[in-house]
């Protein structure tokens, strides 16, 4: 699932979460299901476009934990991103130490 060179990324506390760069989503699988934050990359950012979580895995917490996990390995790869997402934009304002990643619009 992972870009080669790119290892799946594991939150501190929960699955693997991967890059599946053919549909340009970040993945969690779990329990036969898929949730994940579509992306679109540009040469100056990473978008956010939307995130989802099926309903069988949801009031789990795991929107929360795929946005932290997404948001870690972009930080790590030292990414910019735009977080059109609305789910996303609230978690970086609940979350201000993933601020520093949002990159300057025009």
């Amino acid at each position: 699932m992972s870009e080669p060179g790119k290892p799946d990324v594991t939150p501190a506390s929960g699955p693997a979460i991967g890059d599946n760069a053919a549909l340009q989503r970040f993945e969690l699988q779990l329990d036969g299901a898929t949730a994940f934050v579509s992306y679109r990359r540009t040469a100056d950012a990473v978008w956010l476009t939307h995130a989802e979580v099926p309903a069988a895995l949801r009031g789990r917490g795991l929107g929360d934990l795929l946005v932290r996990g997404v948001l870690e390995r972009l930080r790590a790869q030292g990414d910019k991103i735009v977080a059109q997402c609305p789910f996303v934009a609230v978690y970086i304002q609940r979350h201000p130490e993933f601020a520093p990643l949002l990159a300057s619009r025009p």
